[in-house]
């Protein structure tokens, strides 16, 4: 074995003690549900995270499969605040694609790379329970919920032997279901399993202090420049908005509820939730409860 190779497992062996046993939940979304050889790439990683003696839970989205599907049927597609806006159809398209399409394809990824996946949605063992929300600015966008209750147990039984894969859909009391963002999803179910860690694969290498600058990654930040940023925005500049603002705002919401750390990584990037949980340099932006 080359000597390099030798260095990068020593590099990772102290995170790898220090993670072993700990809670990760992962957002899974943009190019690495989407490049053939990401997915590939994405599935083989969960695993060894597995077997290395972590517990990830990985919770999906969709949004560009749902929006393909909307277009093929002629259906209007709007977002405010990054959400999207969802009428009944829109809900019934989203489970649609989410449960019956998505998340089974997830599951038999992880499944051929040697570790048993279990998909789930919210409506499975009332794992979810949602509550309809408004947009961030305050405007009606339908049946967009927020979770408001997570069955715990459920989730860590079967997390104990298998990886739960999670779609970002569920229902209320009365059974009125819900498209949920998936980044809302991740950082409530996060929250609820007290995990050690959230990480969000996305299409940017991070949060960037310019976002028509990709080298302006923001490399590590505590909640409270996050919370200043969503409201009086960066460093003078505007409050965040677009698909970043709900990220941010699952990360914070993540860390004010317990959890240690929030990950914002570059999906396009092969291996990359490897490089930030096991290497020094890491890549993408780390969230804490810090300044």
């Amino acid at each position: 074995m080359p000597t390099r190779d030798i260095a990068t497992l020593l590099e990772a062996l102290p995170y790898i003690r220090e993670f072993h046993g700990k809670t990760v939940v992962i957002k899974y979304g943009g190019a690495a549900m989407s490049e053939p050889a990401l997915k590939e790439e994405f599935a083989r990683d969960v695993v060894l995270l597995k077997y290395v003696g972590m517990n990830p839970v990985v919770v999906h989205g969709g949004g560009p499969e749902i929006t393909s599907y909307m277009k093929r049927l002629d259906l209007p597609v709007e977002f405010v605040d990054g959400l999207r806006v969802s009428d009944a159809e829109t809900v019934e398209i989203a489970k649609m694609v989410l449960v019956g399409k998505v998340n089974k394809d997830i599951v038999l990824l992880i499944n051929r790379h040697g570790t048993p996946a279990v998909g789930m949605c919210g409506d499975d063992g009332l794992l979810f329970r949602a509550t309809r929300q408004p947009s961030p600015s305050g405007q009606d966008i339908g049946f967009v919920g927020r979770i408001e209750r997570i069955d715990v147990d459920l989730l860590n039984r079967i997390a104990e032997h298998y990886i739960p894969v999670v779609a970002s859909v569920g229902a209320d009391r009365e059974g009125h279901s819900y498209n949920i963002n998936a980044d809302d999803a991740a950082g409530a179910v996060a929250s609820a399993l007290s995990a050690y860690k959230i990480m969000f694969l996305t299409d940017v290498p991070g949060w960037l202090r310019d976002p028509d600058d990709p080298d302006s990654v923001i490399s590590e930040a505590g909640a409270p420049l996050v919370e200043a940023a969503l409201t009086t925005g960066y460093a003078g500049g505007q409050p965040v908005a677009g698909g970043m603002r709900p990220k941010l705002q699952a990360c914070l919401d993540a860390i004010h509820g317990g959890v240690s750390y929030a990950h914002i990584v570059d999906g396009r990037v092969p291996h990359s939730l490897l490089l930030e949980l096991f290497t020094d340099a890491g890549m993408g932006t780390k969230i804490g409860p810090g300044e």
